[in-house]
């Protein structure tokens, strides 16, 4: 009896061992990162974070999948991206050199998708009735020359907002007077509405898709328009002269992959610079890199006698 037992109990630990392999399988599956299913983590420079929210809103709408963006500032996301941190990066520039190098160190090659034009936008308070601004005057100014300049604020002493005006002044760094930063593209806005003569540097988007919480505050500033060296006119960041590269601070975007495998990093990136991502671009000011298709329904009037 004891023997008869002992065999029914270890049927049954041997019968549960296999449900749990089973169900622990099952789930494997059920969690398997593809190009449309699964979870992934994606690093994304805070400055374009808006466009791309809207993105993730979408294809997760569409799809089984779930996407945890990772706003921070250009440098921070770059640093943590070669790190491991996340496979995926969305950025306003082409990984550099030594970037490409560390991963070719690793065997990996990342896969640069170029998907928007984007543009860094200059404002200021409305109290001021400025609506113009010369960028060699900034530069002037962050040289150290005398200008009408009260101060530059930035999103983030690491941002690629902030590293693209030092490349344009070709300085390594920003001098210690008249240059303030905080953490976020949002934070300088919110400075900017309140203090008169400041000029605050901020990617476009977050002006062309304000939160409902911001909209008031946006009323309260004036987006510039930049000189063009090449005619000596002013160039406002409208849809059609970032698209065109008229505006001087224009800048393209790119996703960068360096999964290793077809996983949703692979799968965003082809629905970001396909035709819905597309389109998403277009209704959000910014410009798209290939025109939408257009569905134009054509429709026969009949006329009564």
């Amino acid at each position: 009896m004891i023997k008869f037992k002992s065999k029914i109990v270890s049927f049954l630990l041997g019968f549960g061992v296999v449900l749990i392999v089973l169900y622990s399988c099952k789930g494997d599956e059920e969690n398997k990162e593809t190009i449309l299913t699964g979870s992934t983590s994606i690093l994304v420079d805070e400055s374009i974070l808006p466009i791309i929210e809207d993105q993730v809103a979408v294809f997760e709408s569409q799809y089984n999948a779930t996407i945890k963006l990772l706003p921070q500032s250009e440098k921070e996301s770059v640093q943590s991206f070669v790190n491991n941190t996340a496979r995926t990066i969305i950025l306003s520039r082409k990984l550099n050199i030594v970037e490409k190098a560390i991963f070719k160190n690793k065997k990996i090659t990342p896969l640069e998708t170029p998907f928007a034009i984007d543009a860094i936008a200059l404002i200021k308070n409305k109290i001021s009735k400025d609506s113009i601004q010369d960028i060699s005057e900034i530069v002037a100014f962050l040289k150290g020359n005398p200008t009408k300049i009260k101060g530059l604020v930035f999103d983030n002493a690491n941002s690629s907002t902030t590293r693209y005006f030092l490349e344009l002044a070709g300085l390594k760094s920003m001098p210690d007077t008249g240059v303030f930063s905080f953490k976020t593209n949002e934070e300088v806005i919110q400075y900017v509405s309140q203090n008169e003569g400041m000029i605050g540097v901020v990617g476009i988007n977050w002006i062309f898709q304000p939160r409902l919480s911001r909209k008031k505050i946006l009323e309260k500033i004036t987006v510039l328009s930049i000189k063009d060296k090449n005619t000596n006119g002013y160039v406002y960041p409208s849809q059609e002269n970032i698209a065109s590269r008229k505006y001087p601070l224009a800048r393209v975007l790119y996703i960068v992959n360096c999964q290793g495998f077809e996983g949703l990093g692979i799968g965003f990136a082809s629905f970001i610079s396909g035709e819905i991502g597309q389109r998403i671009i277009l209704k959000s000011g910014l410009a798209p890199l290939r025109e939408p298709s257009r569905n134009i329904s054509i429709r026969n009037k009949i006329e009564s006698n």
